[in-house]
């Protein structure tokens, strides 16, 4: 008996030896290797890492554009599926090949999904090491259409337009860093920013400030000559009839109409703009669907008002219920609140909140007014958890008409108030909500329709 216990103690010693010499084997051979763990759903990334390598590598400017760009965890999560290989710009190109306005188009926050691309579009899913070059055209993190070419001309070894100044920077056991001599950037990167830097080349008027009326007769306190063709002088709800519709404003001057201004023209270039730019298809829907906004808009454009339109964005307006809306003239009544009778851009929004604290401005929707602040280094509109924030700036500037997106749907401060506390759930309108817009818009507006329905 004491011989079996002492033969079956010899057997378990030599059986831990075994394996031991075994794991020591095998991490000598592959330093690398790791005993399989429990699966878990986010992925993880040891010290040894190529992602901790380019956050504390010498590319200090890309390293902090990945990390402004929000992009740490997709990367983590494509290296716990494959090897990467990143070509990275010196940071002197990062600095050379951007430019000003350029760098500073990716780094605002409705650009983020182009600094992304951008970034993205330097990484491939796989591993290539400079003695083995594969010459072909190789997919990119980056998720469109364009590759990036890997080719070996002269002795010099490119991707794409760009040439490898250090090859094999940094190797690690899950990816490998390039150095290259410029940036490489996605045409469709480029188009983004050619698009929004020709909205903002649009010439903007700075506003003025408001003439002195009478409260009791909405007239000027002090008439002053108005040149015959020049822009109405009062404010732009002189020319609301009763009810939730405009009426046509006097026409300018004393000598008769004076259409100097096509303001069909300009309310159908801005609702263009707001569907090219996109995220803002909700709004538009309404203005030229679920309302006759968009002609009563281009009337009063037309008579020489100009207008500012906070616009809520899709997120905001998908949270509007079917109640808010089924109520006759409720989307006109909630479209009024974000219209303002005065040319604002959101340079003269900001300095104003800076300069005052609290500005009220005025709406269609009388008497109601809006309420702006500085708030986190921008403007935000209405109070408390009900307001909004100018979270597209300068959509549509033309002179007439100044578009601001906003991320959330305005109340007068009057309705939030009496708002019911324990006000039954209303379901939340679905999308599409009112059918194809650009159906409606090609079908049915007349000399409203878009140049693109053609």
């Amino acid at each position: 008996m004491d011989f079996q216990i002492y033969g079956v103690s010899n057997l378990f010693i030599f059986t831990v030896i075994l394996l031991f010499s075994i794991a020591t084997a095998t991490l000598q051979e592959n330093p690398t290797a790791t005993f399989a763990k429990p699966t878990t759903s986010a992925p993880q990334i040891n010290s040894n890492s190529i992602l901790v390598a380019l956050l504390d590598s010498h590319y200090t400017e890309l390293s902090e554009l990945v990390e402004k760009a929000l992009l740490l965890q997709t990367l983590e999560e494509a290296v716990s599926k494959h090897n990467i290989t990143i070509f990275a710009p010196k940071n002197e190109a990062l600095e050379r090949d951007l430019d000003p306005e350029f760098k500073r188009f990716l780094l605002e926050p409705g650009n983020l999904r182009s600094l992304q691309n951008l970034l993205l579009f330097h990484m491939i899913p796989t591993r290539i090491v400079s003695n083995q070059w594969p010459a072909r055209v190789h997919a990119t993190l980056y998720p469109g259409d364009e590759n990036v070419n890997v080719v070996e001309k002269n002795g010099e070894k490119m991707v794409s337009s760009a040439m490898i100044i250090k090859q094999d920077d940094i190797i690690k056991p899950d990816g490998v860093i390039h150095g290259i001599e410029r940036v490489l950037i996605p045409k469709s990167v480029q188009q983004d920013f050619n698009t929004r830097r020709s909205l903002r080349s649009i010439s903007a008027v700075l506003p003025e400030g408001a003439p002195e009326v009478d409260p009791r007769t909405h007239r000027l306190k002090k008439p002053a000559p108005v040149p015959a063709g020049t822009p109405p002088v009062l404010p732009v709800y002189d020319a609301l009839a009763p009810g939730p519709s405009l009426a046509p404003a006097p026409a300018p001057g004393p000598g008769g109409p004076h259409h100097h201004f096509d303001g069909e023209s300009q309310v159908k270039d801005f609702i263009q703009t707001l569907l090219h730019y996109g995220g803002y298809n909700e709004l538009a829907d309404i203005l030229v669907n679920l309302t006759s906004l968009a002609t009563e808009m281009g009337k009063l454009v037309s008579e020489g008002y100009v207008l500012t339109v906070l616009a809520p964005n899709d997120e905001a307006m998908a949270k509007l219920t079917t109640d808010q809306l089924s109520e006759p003239g409720a989307p006109e009544q909630i479209m009024y609140y974000h219209i303002i009778p005065e040319y604002q851009t959101e340079e003269s929004m900001y300095n104003a909140v800076r300069r005052f604290g609290k500005v009220k401005y005025d709406t269609l929707r009388l008497p109601h007014k809006v309420v702006a602040e500085e708030a986190d280094g921008s403007v935000k509109f209405g109070a408390g958890e009900e307001g909004a924030y100018l979270f597209d700036p300068d959509i549509y500037t033309d002179g007439r008409i100044s578009v601001q997106g906003v991320d959330g749907v305005l109340f007068p401060i009057e309705e939030i108030k009496v708002a019911p506390v324990a006000a039954p759930v209303a379901k939340v309108v679905a999308k599409p909500r009112r059918g194809k817009l650009m159906e409606v818009v090609c079908g049915t507006l007349g000399s409203f329709a878009f140049a693109s329905c053609h």
